[in-house]
C-alpha cells in the first residue's frame, strides 16, 4: 500500500501545475506601499511547529502514521487550510517544520499557501534540510509588516537546524525577531544557543521564538541566559504533546525592555503534535521614533 501511495504521489509531482514554485521568499502587496513602517502600538505574535500538516493526534500516530512523512495523506491540504485560519488572527508568525514542496505536501509550498490564505503581505522560507521530492524541511515566517532585513543562519551541529533573523523599523533602533528550531541533543543545542547569544548581543529589542526542544529550566542555565531574555507568562505554557501537553518546549523570549500582554497557548488547536504559543508585544517608543524619523524606502 505504501509503495502504491508513493507511486501515486510521484505521478502527481510529475504532473504538477505550471505555477508550481520553489521560491523562498515573497511579497504580496495589497495596497500601495512606498516606505517600511511599523504600527504605533502593538504586534500580535504566534510561534507554531506545524508538523508539515501531518497532524498527529496521539503517540501511536508516530508509528502508524509514519508514512505521512514520505507521501501526502488525504487530509493534509485540509489541515493546512485549518492552520491558515488560526494564523490569520496574528501579525507576525514564526513556523517550524514547514514543507516547501514535496511528495508529502502534494508538491505545495506550504508557507506560500499559508501566506495566501492568511492574506500576509510578506513571507520567507528557510530551507534547512533538502531531501528533494521526499521533503523540503523548513522554518518560515509570515508578516503583515515589511521587514527591512531578513537573514538565514545555519545553526552549528549537523545540517538541518536553522534560525531566521528579521529586522523591523530602522537600523538605528530595530525590533529584531528570530524564528528558530533547535537540536534535540543538549550539547549541540547549547552550541546553537551560544551562537544565537552572540548574534543578538548588540540589540536592545529582541524576540526569540520557536521550537527549542527543551524546557525553560535548561534555557535559564544555557549560554542564551547572558542576554537576560525573559519568557512570556501565562497560566500554562505547555505546548507538547498537543493531545496531553506536559512540556514547555516552544518558547517566546523577550528582551527586558519589551512589554507583552495576552499571552496564551491555543489549547484547542489540535492540528499538529505541538500547540501554538501566542502573545502581543507593545512597540517601544524608540523603535517607532527611529522608524518615523529615518524612513526607509521600500525596495522591490
Amino acid at each position: 500500500m505504501l509503495l502504491d501511495r508513493a507511486r501515486t504521489a510521484y505521478r502527481d509531482w510529475k504532473a504538477r501545475p505550471a505555477g508550481f514554485s520553489f521560491a523562498r521568499q515573497g511579497v504580496r502587496r495589497t495596497r500601495q506601499t512606498r516606505e517600511i513602517l511599523l504600527p504605533d502600538t502593538s504586534i500580535k505574535l504566534l510561534s507554531f511547529n506545524i508538523q508539515a500538516g501531518i497532524g498527529s493526534q496521539k503517540f501511536g500516530d508516530y508509528i502508524t502514521g509514519s508514512w505521512k512523512h514520505l507521501v501526502a495523506h488525504p487530509r493534509s491540504v485540509e489541515t493546512i487550510e485549518q492552520i491558515a485560519e488560526v494564523l490569520s488572527h496574528f501579525d507576525v508568525v514564526g513556523l517550524q517544520e514547514v514543507d516547501g514542496g514535496s511528495l508529502r505536501s502534494r508538491n505545495m509550498n506550504q508557507l506560500m499557501h499559508l501566506a495566501s490564505l492568511g492574506d500576509f503581505s510578506f513571507w520567507h522560507q528557510q530551507l534547512n534540510r533538502n531531501l528533494g521530492r521526499l521533503g523540503q524541511f523548513s522554518n518560515g515566517f509570515l508578516s503583515r509588516h515589511q521587514p527591512f532585513e531578513v537573514k538565514d543562519h545555519r545553526l552549528p551541529g549537523l545540517p538541518g537546524r536553522g534560525a531566521i533573523l528579521i529586522k523591523y523599523g530602522h537600523p538605528i533602533q530595530p525590533l529584531v525577531v528570530v524564528v528558530a528550531h533547535l537540536a534535540l541533543g543538549e550539547k549541540v543545542r547549547n552550541t546553537q544557543l551560544a551562537y544565537l547569544a552572540r548574534l543578538l548581543e548588540d540589540y536592545k529589542y529582541v524576540v526569540v521564538m520557536g521550537d527549542f526542544n527543551c524546557r525553560l529550566e535548561h534555557l535559564e542555565a544555557s549560554p542564551l541566559a547572558s542576554l537576560g531574555l525573559r519568557t512570556v507568562e501565562a497560566d500554562s505554557l505547555n505546548t507538547y504533546p498537543s493531545w496531553a501537553p506536559d512540556r514547555h518546549i516552544d518558547h517566546i523570549l523577550l528582551s527586558p525592555a519589551l512589554q507583552c500582554r495576552h499571552t496564551r497557548v491555543l489549547a484547542d488547536c489540535l492540528l499538529s503534535d505541538h500547540l501554538p504559543l501566542a502573545t502581543e508585544i507593545l512597540i517601544p517608543d524608540e523603535v517607532v521614533a527611529a522608524t518615523r524619523e529615518h524612513r526607509l524606502p521600500l525596495i522591490s
